[in-house]
């Protein structure tokens, strides 16, 4: 099992095919989730106001 093998994932990448391992469909689901999840975030970290740092007090 490895590079050679049809079977696998690491097989299918190597011959460059998609099948029950490797499926293109799954995969382009997975990558629209994860850039779905991204804008998410950036948008909830702009939203956020920023808090004003305190001054020290002098001594």
């Amino acid at each position: 099992m490895g590079r050679g093998d049809k079977k696998t994932k690491k097989g299918k990448r190597t011959i460059g095919s998609f099948g029950v391992s490797r499926n293109k469909s799954k995969i382009k689901a997975r990558l629209k989730r994860v850039a779905s999840k991204k804008t998410e975030v950036a948008a909830a970290a702009e939203a956020k106001p920023k808090r004003a740092s305190r001054k020290k007090a002098e001594a």
